[in-house]
């Protein structure tokens, strides 16, 4: 498909899903003799081991399923039991760390949307010598919150690739979408839009209630004549945007950042322009994987620098090969 890469990801090797919003956990592998994890391939040989993986997801967001996809995948190879649990809630989120550190795992997998929020948590993780990977969110801070490796996209990139393909096509007036304020990553990949297209407008929506954020589009675009694109940093929120235009008799074009197979489809069939994907299924995947090749070698991918994972585009040329992959859930 094709990619915008500024570096090259280095990733490991492959394997299936995972479990559901709130704590909840995962055996996530077979024994060592079941031969044929998902996959194909053998279940390690190395010692059981726990891992938790604690993400800022909110409840319903389909980007998340294919998360845990690739996180349990990695477990069901690495012969892991995974610990996954979410809460959009920041201090919540930094309770679910403790709950970790409480339940003495070997490594903890977490998303940085609010690293300040986690701060104190996380430095309980590093003394109690357990190692952290992070994931998704919070690039720019992973390595002071001693995580030793960071999977993701940089998303002040991946808004300037928006941007600049934005600009090459000739809009001037787009509408930046964030539906969770002072989430790091969504203001920077707006930040990002607005660095290469300077007319860009941020707009502020509640992201937990969707009514409230096709009313909110709605509005602005009525009131926003000259907006030629509204953007979603979401596909749930991107669908969302195109009943907004809709209802607003909009000319609008819209856009997104993320991807679902509704969303592929979108693009497929024209009602969408394009996303950047940052290929959730290989965060989670890898971030399992780093824990694992750590423990089990003292491996440190990435070499102390972030992984990434994305930005990729998907547009009409590849959606159609990128939504075969979607309904087979990888991505």
């Amino acid at each position: 498909m094709a990619k915008f890469s500024w570096r090259k990801a280095t990733l490991v090797a492959a394997v299936v899903p995972m479990l559901a919003m709130s704590a909840c956990s995962s055996t996530g592998g077979r024994p060592a003799d079941s031969g044929n994890a998902a996959g194909g391939g053998q279940v390690a040989t190395t010692e059981r081991i726990k891992i938790a993986l604690i993400t800022h997801a909110p409840a319903g967001d389909t980007f998340w399923d294919t998360v845990r996809k690739g996180a349990e995948e990695a477990a069901a190879k690495d012969n892991v039991e995974l610990l996954y649990t979410g809460d959009p809630e920041a201090g919540r989120q930094a309770q679910l760390i403790q709950q970790a550190i409480d339940q003495k795992v070997d490594g903890i997998a977490v998303t940085l949307a609010t690293p300040d929020a986690l701060k104190d948590s996380l430095q309980k993780a590093t003394a109690a010598g357990i190692p952290i990977v992070s994931l998704n969110a919070g690039e720019s801070v992973s390595s002071q919150l001693g995580a030793f490796t960071h999977f993701g996209s940089n998303e002040q990139l991946a808004g300037q690739a928006v941007g600049t393909k934005l600009a090459d096509d000739g809009y001037k007036h787009p509408v930046c979408v964030i539906q969770a304020q002072g989430h790091v990553g969504l203001e920077a990949r707006c930040a990002g839009v607005k660095a290469k297209v300077p007319g860009t407008e941020i707009l502020y929506v509640n992201g937990a209630d969707m009514t409230s954020v096709e009313s909110t589009a709605t509005a602005k675009l009525q009131a926003s004549k000259d907006a030629d694109v509204i953007i979603g940093l979401g596909a749930p929120i991107t669908l969302t945007l195109l009943k907004s235009v809709a209802t607003a008799g909009s000319s609008a074009k819209v856009a997104s950042f993320d991807l679902n197979k509704e969303l592929a489809q979108k693009i497929d069939d024209g009602s969408v322009l394009f996303t950047v994907d940052q290929q959730p299924w290989l965060q989670g995947y890898g971030a399992v994987d780093a824990i694992w090749q750590n423990k089990r070698g003292g491996f440190k991918i990435g070499g102390g620098q972030p992984v990434l994972t994305g930005p990729a585009i998907v547009d009409k040329s590849n959606a159609a090969d990128v939504l075969k992959f979607a309904q087979q859930g990888v991505r």
